[in-house]
């Protein structure tokens, strides 16, 4: 089944993790045997072979790059500058694999319905371009919210104000504290250019001043639900009740520690935790029990996003195992339309929505 991912995390894999992503997974885990920079070296799940054989043609692909202070202990950069420039190696990265022919940038509606198309035409998926939406994951690199206009113009679609800690326009996972005026004249620029609030990794002081104060569209990409995994980086029940009010749509995640309650970094494993797919399903399903429908729901696996098979789910091996998810629903009772409301529906008329004017 056609599908959509909404949170993947490419151009960080290129080029901090030096992965050449028109490579298979299995290729790309041979060539990091021995490797022990990061914890998820010979253990990624992400390329773009491996997208095109689990018939996922859609995706929403970040930039991201932190600033932080000098009392902010987490990985980051010295100045907005520097993280600006950083995104920009990102976004060149993209426009790299699209001359390559790798992949395509999805700006517009009609940019949309081509690349569906494409996808949907019935020939094999092995040399069809990976259709991207480009989002940026936290915004401490908008060095002024001017900058916003320059990044929708190579095409910036969706834009998350936090990541983890404290940040320049908003506070995200782990953080406390509200927007105020510089994270309020972003959601102004945002609002000006029709551009996605991505909710996921707001704190909850910073969420419900943005949902108060931006009446544009808003999603979250990859969050999942603290009623099951009681954490600050998942979505309470009222904060779900509020997403689905604003006709959101919530990426399912399957990062383990944010599936299975208890997870302890470097020390779990998937399965002594039993976080299988399933698992996602759980959360999914919780969304549906509050909205009594399944047209809130979607994958947004943040697969490789700074972990790997160490810390995903035990019965998948690659991306393409995503392509299991709809027997998972069948198996809870599901119907084909929703099941295919969760693997492309709900993303693409969210989509279509948006863009309609």
């Amino acid at each position: 089944m056609f599908t959509v991912d909404a949170h993947l995390d490419l151009s960080m894999n290129a080029m901090e993790w030096n992965r050449d992503l028109r490579q298979p997974v299995e290729r790309l885990r041979e060539r990091e045997l021995g490797m022990t920079d990061k914890p998820d070296r010979a253990k990624g799940t992400v390329s773009l072979p491996d997208l095109r054989r689990g018939n996922i043609g859609l995706v929403v692909a970040t930039q991201i790059a932190r600033f932080v202070a000098p009392d902010n202990p987490l990985p980051g950069w010295q100045s907005p500058e520097q993280a600006w420039a950083q995104t920009q190696g990102q976004q060149i990265w993209y426009k790299t694999m699209e001359a390559a022919g790798e992949m395509v940038q999805i700006r517009d509606l009609a940019g949309l319905e081509k690349h569906l198309a494409l996808w949907n035409d019935g020939t094999p998926n092995d040399v069809k371009p990976v259709g991207y939406i480009l989002s940026l994951e936290g915004a401490d690199s908008i060095i002024t919210p001017a900058y916003v206009e320059t990044a929708y113009n190579y095409g910036l679609r969706a834009i998350g104000p936090a990541h983890y800690g404290p940040g320049r326009y908003a506070q995200g996972t782990d953080a406390t504290g509200f927007m105020g005026m510089a994270g309020r004249e972003l959601l102004q620029e945002m609002q000006r250019f029709n551009i996605i609030l991505d909710a996921t990794h707001l704190c909850d002081d910073s969420f419900w001043e943005a949902l108060d104060f931006f009446t544009g569209p808003v999603w979250a990409s990859h969050n999942n639900c603290r009623a099951l995994v009681d954490h600050n980086r998942q979505f309470s029940d009222e904060q779900l009740r509020e997403l689905i009010a604003r006709d959101a749509v919530i990426g399912g995640a399957l990062d383990a520690w944010m599936m299975v309650p208890g997870w302890v970094r470097g020390q779990s494993t998937p399965e002594a935790m039993n976080c299988n797919l399933a698992k996602m399903i759980d959360h999914l399903d919780h969304i549906c029990q509050l909205a009594g429908n399944a047209l809130h729901i979607g994958i947004g696996s943040d697969l490789d996003g700074a972990f790997g098979k160490e810390q995903s789910p035990y019965d998948l091996e690659t991306i393409a195992d995503l392509q299991k998810i709809p027997d998972l629903l069948r198996q809870r009772g599901y119907t084909d339309e929703d099941i295919a409301n969760v693997m492309h529906g709900n993303w693409l008329r969210f989509l279509r929505r948006v863009w309609a004017n």
